[in-house]
């Protein structure tokens, strides 16, 4: 296994503007084209069609709009395992699609495309209120799983300073959560339970890799003949150094599994399966970037200060 001798702590500085580099492109990208949020979230109505043969998705568009005087946005995506397109429009807004409205649609749907038949797979519509509201408990499920991962990791590893082994985890998980978020944004994603259920996994995963990363930490200061805080830098990086092999090959070999996922989703056209699968690639470059780049030079620098203040 190779071993790597990489000084985490002096290049701090250059880690840290990698990943502020990665956020201003975020944020820029974010301010250009904006967040889209699902129906899920702002409320409105939705039709899924199943056609068979392609169409134009600014085409349909185009007669949706003419035909209901209401904006729409149109997703084209194949049907898995036969040759069929599903055809997903989607109303933003407080009111639901009439059954009228529904009607107009099709014929309109069919009088422009009279060698294709449109039938309607489903058809539902999400209060704004009731989108709200479910926003608005995914962030608080986001904020307690914060909390008790703050809680856990300073309860386990009390005896190298819990709190700010906890607080640096925890700002290299914001970190993640931050990036995955700007690669929806960037990729065009809609924010929707998806975007929750990748935050999540994200979390967990990233979380786990910094674990492992601190129980070496302990160890090695177990063993360490100095207990101080000037030795921990060098115990850091020797911890960092020792553990990087493990977490490149893992975070790698589940990087290639979701390409697998992201490129059979491509090809049969299932965008629910691509809006998961991209933001997870990267989602766990980031995670295990965070774990070795982040979270234990943030703990080390809290550590030195804290020594250096103590001495004064």
């Amino acid at each position: 296994m190779k071993k790597f001798d990489f000084d985490f702590y002096k290049n701090r500085k250059i880690l840290f503007g990698i990943s502020i580099g990665l956020m201003v492109i975020g944020l820029i990208f974010n301010f250009i084209r904006g967040t889209k949020m699902d129906i899920q979230f702002v409320g409105g109505a939705m039709i899924k069609y199943s056609v068979d043969g392609e169409v134009d998705t600014d085409e349909i568009a185009s007669l949706v709009k003419e035909e209901t005087g209401r904006d729409v946005s149109v997703a084209l995506s194949k049907t898995f395992g036969t040759d069929a397109n599903q055809v997903t429009l989607s109303f933003a807004g407080n009111e639901a699609v009439t059954l009228d409205e529904q009607q107009a649609i099709a014929q309109s749907l069919s009088d422009a495309y009279a060698d294709r038949t449109f039938n309607v797979v489903e058809s539902s519509s999400v209060d704004p209120t009731m989108g709200a509201k479910f926003f608005q408990k995914c962030l608080v499920c986001l904020l307690i799983t914060f909390v008790i991962l703050l809680v856990y990791i300073a309860l386990r590893f009390k005896k190298i300073g819990g709190l700010s082994a906890g607080v640096t985890a925890l700002i290299a998980l914001v970190h993640d959560v931050l990036l995955v978020y700007f690669s929806f944004v960037i990729f065009g994603f809609s924010i929707n339970d998806i975007f929750i259920a990748v935050i999540l996994t994200i979390l967990g995963y990233s979380l786990n890799d910094t674990i492992v990363i601190y129980d070496r930490i302990r160890e090695n200061r177990k063993l360490s003949p100095t207990k101080s805080p000037d030795a921990l830098p060098g115990i850091v990086n020797k911890s960092l150094n020792q553990t990087m092999t493990r977490s490149i090959l893992t975070s790698l070999t589940t990087f290639m599994a979701l390409l697998v996922i992201y490129i059979v989703a491509t090809v049969y056209g299932i965008s629910s399966v691509q809006s998961f699968a991209l933001p997870m690639m990267v989602g766990t470059i980031v995670g295990c970037y965070s774990s070795l780049c982040i979270a234990a030079p943030l703990y080390t620098m809290w550590a030195v200060h804290k020594g250096e203040k103590s001495k004064k």
